[in-house]
């Protein structure tokens, strides 16, 4: 009997271990040529929240996100991801966990929607074997959530910046990763779509239990759909936590080099930011 309550005992502490361990980096550093741009970075990224990586210009956000995802090899520490070091794992097995969209991606000339939403099924597919129904299913969902339907036949090149943006956040999803990182979503979109993808992010988060990372520009978007913030300046975090912890005055004075009002949003009960004034260049 004592033998089996603490196997029990024992297999519930690896299953909580398993729950709770998130992706974080340890000592991270990460340089472009011999320029360091991020110098000991020590974040973690909680499980199935949305986290926003907010700072200003140059400020080392998208770098970071693109190191985590493994599309950039650090100068020193390491991304570890289920206590495994994410840039010793073979490609395609990191693939299958997490899909990223960069800023501004390209596609080949001619290249069709589904052609490009079909990329994304590439870790799940073995050999040059065709797609399997489950493949078919998956990109079609991709498609219809993000509103192109009408345009899966026609050429990306031939799409709108919005159009182009969302077939690229198609592909993402029809990826079907438990982690999603994104680099400023949004780009390119009216305020329509804006929110569009902002609450479809949102719903896959909530329904699905993805984890989302994205980088965000619009302050008042990230405090309004993300758990968790991390505002970062030269490389290195400034503040992380709730958005209610982070957005302050202080925060965006030493962030943004701005002064502003921070108010209640009456709907959300989320911080809104009202900037009026520069103080200084970040």
């Amino acid at each position: 009997m004592i033998f089996y309550i603490m196997m029990t005992m024992i297999i519930v502490i690896i299953i909580w271990g398993e729950e709770m361990e998130p992706l974080y980096t340890k000592s991270l550093t990460i340089a472009y040529g011999d320029t360091v741009i991020v110098d000991d970075l020590n974040i973690a990224i909680p499980k199935r929240k949305i986290t926003a990586l907010v700072g200003a210009n140059g400020s080392g956000k998208s770098t970071i996100l693109k190191t985590m995802a493994r599309i950039m090899r650090p100068a020193g520490g390491s991304v570890f991801l289920d206590g495994k070091c994410i840039h010793k794992q073979p490609t395609k097995e990191v693939a299958k966990r997490l899909a990223i969209l960069p800023q501004n991606p390209l596609a080949p000339d001619g290249l069709t929607v589904r052609e490009l939403v079909s990329y994304g099924r590439y870790p799940h597919q073995r050999g040059m074997r065709a797609m399997s129904r489950d493949d078919k299913e998956a990109v079609s969902w991709a498609i219809q959530v993000t509103g192109l339907a009408a345009f899966s036949d026609r050429a990306v090149d031939r799409l709108s910046g919005g159009q182009r943006q969302r077939a690229w956040i198609a592909m993402t999803l029809a990826q079907e990763t438990e982690w999603l990182f994104l680099d400023e979503p949004t780009t390119y979109l009216d305020m329509t779509h804006q929110l569009e993808v902002l609450k479809l992010l949102r719903k896959l988060n909530r329904e699905e239990g993805r984890t989302i990372v994205m980088v965000v520009h619009d302050l008042n978007h990230a405090t309004r759909f993300a758990d968790h913030l991390i505002a970062i300046k030269a490389g290195h975090v400034v503040s992380s936590g709730a958005p209610g912890e982070v957005m302050t005055e202080s925060m965006l004075e030493r962030v943004f080099g701005i002064k502003a009002d921070i108010i209640s949003d009456p709907r959300s009960h989320v911080p809104l930011c009202l900037p009026y004034e520069t103080v200084r260049s970040v």
